[in-house]
């Protein structure tokens, strides 16, 4: 019986520790311009006031640096000063594919000389559009760039498209439309949440458990507005937030698939290459013309 006792025990820590729920922040694109809603040093406030005040151990800002000025330098001391990390989101923003290997490296080596001196500056690189590049020995070339370039591979493992609730946010202040900002959070939190628990169904299918996730997030209003909110949604889901950093200890950072489909992430990409096909591993929201039928469903603008 005692016996019995302690295998039940140790089977439910072990269950418990294999599927640890621990995601780490990521936000793309800063600094990004002003809108209708708010200037950017308006976001930047908002987004590290609702870090600190969240207590969210850190987070990392994928910078494009062609967009880096004297005013956006101020935003990047900002995020430094409240403990928050930069990390190099290329110069162009354009496409791998677009480019080819050579042109992608020299335009992510052109953003690496303005970004390496910057405070808080860490060495990961995200691909724009999450575009690794047309084809495998294209992937490679550039992953072999990087790697001698002294980066590391700044995956995600959560795919959305909260870039577009964003833009239907701004779209609609532009309109000078009535926003219902309680429903607009709700939208934001249960749509993001939705991803989340959607990547880590296939992780634990694909893995056998719930690594350390990178959420894919973007400096831009909607994040300003409400990532307070998903954040403590996430918590009451035992959700623990932890830091990038200890993200990319995860034993899938070593885990590159040798193949072409990494636009939706990292676990994603291991799913694909066990044999799951792409076409179940896009969650629904991640299409423009849903995100536009739900949001209106959801009564987010109260006047035409």
């Amino acid at each position: 019986m005692n016996h019995f006792s302690l295998t039940s025990i140790l089977l439910l820590f072990l269950g418990a520790f294999c599927h640890a729920r621990e995601i780490a922040l990521t936000f793309d694109d800063a600094p990004t311009p002003d809108s209708a809603l708010m200037s950017g040093a308006e976001r930047t406030q908002r987004l590290i006031d609702a870090l600190v005040q969240s207590k969210v151990p850190d987070a990392l800002f994928f910078v494009k640096a062609g967009n880096i000025n004297s005013q956006t330098q101020q935003r990047f001391a900002q995020y430094a000063a409240a403990g928050f990390h930069l990390a190099n989101h290329s110069y162009s923003h354009s496409s791998a594919s677009e480019l080819g290997p050579l042109d992608y490296s020299a335009d992510v080596y052109k953003a690496h000389l303005l970004l390496k001196s910057q405070p808080h500056f860490l060495p990961y690189h995200r691909f724009p559009y999450m575009n690794y590049g047309k084809d495998v020995p294209s992937i490679i070339a550039v992953q072999q760039s990087l790697t001698e370039l002294g980066y590391k591979d700044g995956y995600i493992t959560v795919d959305n498209f909260d870039w577009y609730i964003g833009a239907l946010l701004t779209k609609a202040a532009e309109d000078k439309k009535t926003i219902n900002y309680e429903r607009a959070r709700k939208f934001y939190v249960d749509t993001l949440y939705d991803t989340i628990e959607f990547y880590d169904a296939i992780a634990q299918k694909t893995l056998g458990r719930s690594p350390k996730h990178v959420l894919l997030l973007h400096e831009n209003d909607a994040a300003a507005l409400f990532i307070g909110d998903l954040i403590t949604h996430l918590r009451k889901k035992d959700w623990k937030i932890i830091s990038p950093q200890q993200a990319y200890q995860d034993p899938i950072a070593r885990n590159f698939p040798n193949i072409a489909f990494h636009k939706q992430g990292r676990v994603a990409a291991i799913a694909n290459s066990k044999g799951i096909p792409e076409s179940e591993l896009r969650h629904p929201s991640e299409n423009e013309e849903y995100l536009n039928q739900v949001f209106q469903k959801a009564g987010v603008i109260t006047h035409q």
